[in-house]
């Protein structure tokens, strides 16, 4: 047996009224809706009819009302019964349900948004097909009467009148209704008039005349400043004809964190829809800040976000096209601007070149990098050196740079966001180019290795030195090397660094695992850090041919704390323990003691 749902009416209005909507400031933006759309459907009819919205607030009314008279097409009583009686019904979709593109509303909940701020709405109709002037009266509890009006209205059109709760009366003032029209309805083809006196403007900033480039780039900038308070680097021109969106991309003046997601000002038929609409452009977009007005994307039915359908991620697409292709006339044009913009937006620049093969181009001629000579673009960097070579992190950087360039072997920091992915992409651009990362052993092939007779000179002292670093797990490798002031270097390779996790793997594990993970260690046991003593350096000299091996010890275990330290890597507490000791042995030696170890 069918039944019919049950409807607490007085719930429905509370949800859709107190909750769908964010704020009580919508409903001026629902009734201006329900008014240009009303006009809309009278021209429809009568090109020649009035296209008027006349405000009277609280002040004017004088019983503390609000009222809102159009010149639309009005309602006849069966179509209040129809429309304003049953929630979701809405004159504005045709017999299959469509949205009808020249309207703004299509929901036919609008209406209930003058609950957030009135517990009373008048509405006075008489249509423009004909009929008597009708009153439908409807109260927050859910409850309404429909009955003539006791006055007949001269035109058609409607008025409707908002009675409001008693802690929200603010909201129906002159002051506060005047910067909710301008904000929302400034641009609307219509006449919107408070009190007599009209104040909106009836156009879209970009679509004014300005009598030169000049005036129109001025206007815009100071457009800019007034919306969303800065001065743009640049403003670029935004259309999508499958969208019937047109408008405005703001570069910003200051650098901006990539995580915040950019809120835009989107306009709906020239009403304007939300500030915060942050689902228009690509996330690598976040440099820019736009004003847009469409008439084919949809919007939520709370008229404050844009719907996520095939239209609107192909509108994305092609606004982030957009501003791609001014950064591409920009590096053309004018490179020294590229610079400039690169200098404070050079983030988003990068994660686009992540998936664009010409903003990696920009990119690679334009961005300059952290190498080992100085910051170089990649370009220039591929002049020098055939291999890209980068490090990991920028703590391997800054230990091995000065080393890589005494070697002129070439190397870039990969330690910034970004740089390695765009680094590994390069062979996009030119499949001979070769990008690798550094592994730090590849340095000690680099090096000298010692005079023989140097080396039996001085093997007493490596026999110490090994002796003395055996317990760390560490070869000590005697080499020259440049640049001389650099007395020793700690050097892991990945294969070592990879060795070393798997043990503390094994450490951590249990006896299963252990087993099987000393399996895999064993095949890794040549795989040891490397301490490489530079013999160009004075002190190394001195220290390899000085007679004492306790003093030897010492330096070994000073030099080795050193390079830990000067190279970034972590001390475990043997290290620390070790460092500790040969300080405070060597500072005992300077005042005259032993220096016992």
């Amino acid at each position: 047996m069918e039944r019919a749902f049950q409807v607490d009416l007085r719930g429905i209005v509370d949800l859709l009224s107190r909750h769908l909507y964010a704020s009580p400031r919508v409903y001026v933006r629902e009734l201006l809706q329900n008014a240009v759309d009303a006009i809309t459907a009278r021209r429809a009819l009568d090109g020649g009819a009035p296209a008027v919205v006349s405000i009277e607030p609280s002040e004017v009314t004088g019983d503390g009302t609000l009222r809102m008279h159009d010149s639309g097409i009005g309602l006849s009583e069966s179509e209040v019964h129809e429309l304003l009686a049953t929630i979701g019904r809405s004159s504005k979709r045709d017999d299959l349900g469509l949205a009808r593109h020249e309207f703004l509303g299509q929901f036919g909940i609008g209406l209930l948004s003058c609950f957030l701020v009135a517990d009373e709405v008048r509405v006075t109709t008489r249509s423009a097909r004909g009929g008597p002037t009708v009153e439908w009266t409807g109260l927050a509890d859910g409850r309404y009467r429909v009955a003539p009006a006791e006055r007949e209205r001269a035109e058609p059109g409607t008025t409707v009148t908002l009675r409001p709760v008693p802690d929200m009366a603010q909201w129906l003032t002159g002051a506060m209704v005047h910067d909710l029209v301008t904000s929302y309805g400034d641009a609307l083809p219509v006449e919107v008039s408070i009190a007599g006196r009209r104040v909106n403007s009836g156009v879209l900033p970009w679509q004014r005349g300005y009598p030169s480039p000049a005036a129109r780039a001025e206007a815009l900038r100071a457009y800019a400043e007034r919306v969303f308070g800065f001065a743009p680097f640049d403003v670029i021109d935004l259309a999508v004809p499958e969208a019937g969106l047109t408008g405005l991309a703001f570069v910003l003046p200051v650098a901006a964190h990539p995580t915040a997601r950019s809120g835009h000002r989107v306009y709906l038929r020239r009403m304007l829809l939300a500030d915060g609409v942050d689902t228009l452009l690509p996330e690598w977009a976040f440099f820019v800040r736009c004003v847009v007005d469409t008439g084919e994307l949809r919007p939520t039915a709370s008229r404050e976000a844009l719907y996520e359908d095939d239209l609107l991620a192909d509108t994305r697409e092609a606004l982030g096209g957009q501003v791609r292709d001014w950064l591409v006339r920009l590096a053309a044009t004018d490179p020294a601007r590229l610079r400039q913009f690169l200098m404070i937006h050079h983030l988003g620049v990068k994660a686009l070149a992540l998936h664009d093969v010409e903003m990696l181009r920009v990119v690679d001629r334009w961005w300059p990098m952290e190498t080992d000579a100085g910051p170089m673009t990649l370009a220039e960097f591929r002049r020098r050196h055939p291999v890209v070579r980068h490090t990991a992190t920028s703590d391997e950087f800054r230990a091995l740079a000065a080393v890589a360039a005494a070697q002129n072997l070439g190397l870039v920091n990969g330690g910034y966001a970004y740089d390695i992915e765009i680094m590994r992409r390069l062979p996009l651009l030119d499949p001979s180019i070769t990008v690798r990362g550094l592994d730090p052993a590849e340095l000690a092939t680099r090096f000298e290795p010692l005079d023989p007779v140097l080396e039996a000179r001085i093997r007493p002292f490596l026999a110490v030195a090994a002796e003395t670093l055996r317990s760390l797990g560490c070869a000590v490798v005697p080499r020259c090397f440049d640049p001389p002031v650099l007395p020793a270097l700690y050097l892991r390779s990945r294969a070592a660094a990879q060795a070393e996790e798997m043990r503390e793997a094994r450490s951590a594990a249990g006896d299963l695992w252990s087993g099987v993970l000393g399996a895999v260690d064993a095949t890794e046991a040549a795989d040891v850090p490397q301490f490489i003593l530079n013999l160009r350096n004075p002190v190394v000299r001195r220290l390899a041919e000085a007679p004492d091996p306790a003093l030897a010890s010492l330096g070994v275990q000073a030099l080795y704390g050193q390079a830990l330290l000067a190279g970034h890597h972590p001390l475990r507490p043997e290290d620390s323990a070790m460092l500790n000791r040969s300080f405070l042995a060597l500072l005992d030696r300077a005042m005259g003691g032993r220096g016992a170890q």
